[in-house]
């Protein structure tokens, strides 16, 4: 059994089968709602329900409260329906947005690699070629994980059949520990993709700047290659932050992107290199080699973050201190289950 639901006030309607989520289904017949965490906890798939009838799902009272719920809004992510629905959402378009359709993959593990004492590189032959924007994220089920882990792509979209992450490890979680102990190279898995909406707006042709922390790096460097690969002129700067070394992953590619590009700029940021390191670059957190770079004059780039909160948050203070204003700032979080639930949001920046 299926239902039909209408999303207002763009007029289209899909079909739901019995049991899945709106949001599922609308992902997977191309219409993108805006959403998230996927799984009730933070908000952004809220809709409002003008006719039909619908289980709410586990949707957090935090997510949506109970004078919400008497109002008949519903989270997209949760919410089943029980009958034909009629929906009002708020869409947002992006004409840089390609909109791929969400499908469900077979993949198998062909190499794994220790990229830094923390991280390591999964690279997945996947079972036929996936249309994926740079910058987005697959949902990978791991065995005898419960739910699914979003992860990054950090290859680019030319890169056909292959699908490459970059997984740290977090203590004590249960998926990320599984990768780094028991993953083993010919290992088959499932995952669902392509999501998110962290991607270069193209038809923006001012100069871009990345910053990553830590394996936030994955997206930046997918998003740097199909820049390059298409012959992009505009000026791209990478800062990538690191505490040593050691987690500086990937330097030599970025380095040797430096020499092939000359319109690539690598900057490199370590805030605790150890003596051995004999670092000669700049010290100090990633945001602080951008402020120093740029001068605190930033105006007039794109600036695209991708790492854990707490750079994100010092990241978007400066950009904005440097004359970046929020439309040109675009953000994705790495976060861990044990981020969400103490999660904060800039009065300043209303898209963290």
């Amino acid at each position: 059994m299926s239902y039909q639901v209408t999303i207002e006030p763009i007029g289209t309607t899909i079909e739901v089968e019995e049991d899945q989520t709106i949001l599922d289904a609308a992902l997977r017949q191309g219409v993108w709602l805006p959403f998230a965490c996927g799984h009730g906890t933070c908000g952004t798939c809220k809709v409002q329900v003008t006719d039909g009838f619908y289980d709410l799902g586990d949707a957090s009272p935090f997510a949506l409260m109970d004078i919400e719920r008497e109002e008949n809004k519903v989270l997209a992510c949760c919410c089943k329906p029980e009958s034909d629905m009629v929906i009002e959402a708020d869409v947002d378009e992006d004409e840089d947005f390609l909109g791929y359709l969400i499908e469900d993959y077979q993949a198998k593990v062909i190499d794994i690699t220790d990229l830094s004492p923390t991280i390591k590189g999964i690279r997945l032959e996947i079972d036929r070629t996936m249309q994926f924007q740079a910058g987005q994220y697959i949902n990978l089920q791991l065995p005898g994980i419960e739910g699914t882990r979003a992860f990054s792509i950090a290859n680019a979209p030319s890169e056909e059949g292959i699908i490459e992450l970059h997984i740290r490890q977090v203590q004590g979680g249960a998926a990320t520990t599984y990768v780094h102990e028991q993953l083993s190279v010919g290992d088959e898995l499932q995952l669902t993709g392509p999501y998110g909406q962290f991607f270069v707006r193209k038809s923006d042709k001012q100069d871009v700047i990345f910053i990553a922390g830590g394996s936030g790096l994955s997206s930046p460097q997918s998003m740097i290659h199909d820049l390059l690969d298409e012959g992009d002129t505009r000026t791209i700067y990478l800062f990538q932050g690191a505490r040593d070394v050691a987690e500086l992953y990937n330097r030599e590619l970025f380095e040797n992107l430096v020499k092939k590009h000359p319109n690539f700029r690598y900057i490199p940021a370590l805030n605790a290199p150890k003596a051995e390191d004999a670092w000669t670059g700049f010290t100090g957190f990633v945001h602080e080699a951008v402020a120093n770079y740029f001068e605190n004059k930033c105006a007039g780039h794109k600036a695209y973050l991708c790492g854990p909160p707490p750079m994100i948050d010092a990241a978007i203070s400066t950009l904005m201190q440097s004359r970046l204003f929020e439309r040109d700032i675009h953000t994705e979080r790495f976060l861990s289950a044990a981020d969400g639930a103490g999660e904060s949001r800039s009065a300043l920046f209303r898209h963290i």
